[in-house]
């Protein structure tokens, strides 16, 4: 079970890299775009504004678990550099099953009725001529919830001399 939970959180991992760089690259795609079109041809295109920013959002809600998964998580590194090894672990533990456990699962719990809401009216974009699919980008803030969890109990179950690759 332990090895099985590893390899999906490996294989989610992967798959969220994968997922930030095709962001990344559209993201950086479409403001050249946009900006070439503002100032160049001096025309805008909504639909091409919205991608932008459906991709920033991709971008951001995954980049969340995928730092977690490769242990970027911020420390407070005066303390951290004086304490021992086996503290720093046992302190991560604590917050990975007190805290960050909990509240992701609170997070994905509370957002499911709008995320419901959001698919049954299939929500799209506020602007007029807008791109569709907001449900769709909503549908990634419970996907990101579940990954965190998925990589806090990975990192719990990783044994310590295991360096992450």
């Amino acid at each position: 079970m332990r090895k099985a939970l590893l390899t999906l959180a490996r294989w989610a991992e992967h798959l969220t890299a994968w997922a930030c760089a095709a962001a990344l690259t559209v993201l950086v795609s479409t403001v050249l775009g946009i900006v070439v079109l503002r100032f160049g041809f001096d025309m805008g295109f909504i639909k091409l504004q919205n991608l932008s920013g459906y991709a920033f959002a991709v971008l951001l809600i995954l980049s969340v678990p995928y730092c977690l998964a490769r242990d970027g998580h911020v420390r407070v590194d005066v303390l951290s550099e004086r304490l021992p090894p086996a503290y720093l672990r046992r302190a991560d533990l604590v917050a990975l099953l007190a805290f960050l456990m909990p509240v992701f699962g609170l997070m994905v719990w509370a957002f499911l009725p709008d995320l419901r809401y959001s698919w049954s009216i299939r929500e799209g974009a506020v602007e007029t001529g807008g791109l569709g699919g907001v449900y769709l980008i909503k549908t990634l803030v419970a996907v990101s919830g579940v990954l965190m969890i998925l990589q806090g109990i990975a990192a719990v179950l990783r044994p310590t001399a295991e360096p992450h690759p």
